[in-house]
């Protein structure tokens, strides 16, 4: 299928963001992807054995419209705003993904080789999967929130532990494309 509309523009699409966080700052309200989750555990009766989770999950419903979207805005913007057009690598980083395995470098957006279902079910996959969903569960909490989380509402909100928090993501991601990464594949 073709896309039907082209990606709105950063001076859209910012203000945008912009006016929705002044919004939810104004209702006193948060956004932030890793809330949804404690959430969804709350409603699934976590809270019968975890403390974190004892809380009136009907209090954040209003979140879980945040999950509806993200669901609803990803088909949208797959399957009717994706251009199917290669995208502008570095050589240089061209060639080392390829040096990786990365046969397709530059083609697609999301590499088979790590987001395929072959990939994702093979040993390797699992454990990628397994110890980054424990790592990413064990930032999230320690930092008290999301990389959407901080750094939207907690940059916009002008709170230094987010700045802190975001600084320290793109410590993080420097270190895994730069150390790890190459160890992995």
């Amino acid at each position: 299928m073709q896309p039907i509309l082209e990606p709105w523009p950063w001076y859209v699409t910012g203000p945008l963001i912009a006016l929705i966080m002044y919004i939810l700052i104004y209702f006193g309200k948060t956004f932030g992807m890793s809330s949804n989750l404690s959430t969804f555990c709350a409603i699934a009766g976590a809270g019968k054995k975890v403390e974190f989770f004892r809380f009136n999950w009907r209090d954040k419903k209003w979140s879980l419209v945040t999950v509806l979207g993200a669901v609803i805005g990803g088909f949208i913007a797959h399957f009717l705003l994706s251009n199917p057009t290669n995208i502008e690598i570095n050589p240089e980083t061209m060639k080392s993904l390829n040096e990786y395995g990365f046969a397709n470098a530059g083609k697609t957006l999301l590499p088979s080789e790590i987001y395929g279902w072959n990939a994702v079910f093979s040993i390797k996959g699992i454990l990628i999967l397994t110890i980054g969903g424990l790592l990413v569960g064990f930032g999230t909490r320690y930092a008290g929130g999301c990389t959407s989380g901080h750094a939207i509402t907690g940059l916009s909100s002008l709170q230094m532990p987010s700045l802190i928090s975001v600084i320290g993501f793109f410590i993080g991601g420097l270190i895994m494309v730069h150390i790890i990464f190459p160890l992995i594949f």
